[in-house]
């Protein structure tokens, strides 16, 4: 099967309600579609440094920022397709970068460091990636529903709508089911624009109308400041 594996775009997210979506989704009746995949459950597994350099990082909102994450489309099998994804942000835009491969020589090559047989340049940069943080280690899961949509006139113009975001630091498994703690307030949802181009004029005009505006949401930042850091803090008050 083809994969798209490298993707330079916008992601503009939006915090919105059920009645909201439902505006948006009508909005968009003729001009997207729901993709074949229909509603999914995604996994993923974060992976960070002993010092969360990396999430730590992000947090202060640089120019450049980067994460490393394994993410499968359904509950992973030792053999089922999963992604080893290098994500990058410059400026607002966002570069990623995947491998498909294996969920058993995806855990292989990320956490037990036994190089991967791919040989092109992706993989290149996420083995250069491993190399260079070198404490890298299974940090968060993450797992979420999503509906994506995309544009019926062939433009790589997407709408995704992600619910029931759930986090935990424990059973850090793709084989595992979903459970965890909530990441959203309840009854909204984390609509998602993604885009190498503008927005289209007709839903410029939706958001507008219905006062939707733009939220920065990182799930990999929000799990650590509601389940990690905390205890960080808490282990900093009793070493002192």
């Amino acid at each position: 099967m083809e994969y798209q594996n490298v993707f330079k775009r916008y992601e503009i997210k939006y915090l919105i309600s059920q009645e909201q979506k439902r505006i948006v989704l009508e909005a968009m009746e003729q001009k997207m579609a729901l993709d074949k995949y229909g509603r999914t459950t995604i996994r993923n597994i974060y992976f960070d440094t002993d010092s969360y350099r990396l999430i730590r990082r992000s947090i202060e909102k640089p120019a450049y920022k980067e994460k490393l994450r394994i993410r499968s489309y359904c509950k992973a099998q030792p053999n089922s397709t999963v992604f080893v994804e290098l994500k990058k942000k410059y400026k607002s835009v966002v570069y990623k970068r995947r491998v498909p491969m294996t969920e058993s020589a995806a855990l292989e090559w990320v956490i037990n460091g036994n190089r991967t047989t791919e040989e092109n340049q992706i993989a290149r940069e996420i083995d250069y990636f491993i190399s260079y943080y070198e404490t890298l280690h299974p940090t968060v899961f993450l797992s979420y529903e999503r509906e994506a949509y995309y544009s019926l006139d062939g433009s790589d113009f997407r709408v995704t709508f992600d619910d029931n975001i759930l986090c935990r630091t424990t059973d850090l498994s793709l084989e595992s089911d979903p459970y965890g703690t909530p990441l959203l307030p309840d009854g909204k949802i984390m609509m998602e624009v993604k885009t190498s181009g503008g927005i289209p004029l007709w839903l410029t005009k939706v958001l507008t109308q219905e006062r939707i505006f733009k939220t920065p949401f990182s799930k990999y930042g929000n799990a650590y400041q509601k389940l990690i850091y905390p205890n960080i803090w808490e282990a900093h008050k009793n070493d002192s």
